[in-house]
């Protein structure tokens, strides 16, 4: 089931700390950069963001999260995190598939994942997105930008 999530609730950014946590982490050792922002960020940052969240729920059990802005006409993911027990599950799928059919009137979507994150730049891939550049985040460290165009 998918729930839009208030990160006011401390209840729900904990569960979301902890989840994004656990997701990135994993990111982290496969392009070998621990500062993702996610994975630093304190409580009260993320309770300040302005991105809208939705969350996978498996019985009571917060799976997953999407996390994104809109900006004139363009949606940009900001989040996709998966909680490590639920990996290979579809998870991510459904959710990029639902806040695509949430926010209709959008003429693209873009997203960015680490350069060598292969599971999400397959997902990403699979969901019709087009490489659109690398980008140095940090020190020799990349992120790919992907597009996805609507109308």
């Amino acid at each position: 089931m998918i729930k839009r999530l208030n990160l006011k609730d401390m209840e729900t950014a904990n569960r979301v700390m902890d989840l994004q946590r656990a997701s990135y982490k994993t990111e982290a050792q496969i392009i070998g950069f621990y500062e993702i922002p996610a994975l630093v960020e304190t409580l009260d940052v993320l309770q300040q963001c302005d991105e809208d969240f939705y969350g996978y729920y498996i019985d009571d059990i917060l799976a997953g999260i999407i996390s994104f802005k809109i900006i004139d006409d363009v949606l940009d993911i900001h989040r996709v995190a998966i909680h490590p027990n639920f990996f290979r599950m579809g998870i991510a799928n459904i959710l990029i598939n639902f806040i695509e059919r949430l926010n209709r009137n959008i003429s693209k979507i873009i997203v960015c994942t680490g350069k060598d994150n292969l599971p999400a730049i397959n997902l990403y891939l699979k969901n019709g997105y087009k490489m659109k550049k690398d980008i140095e985040a940090r020190g020799g460290v990349y992120i790919t930008e992907f597009e996805k165009v609507i109308k």
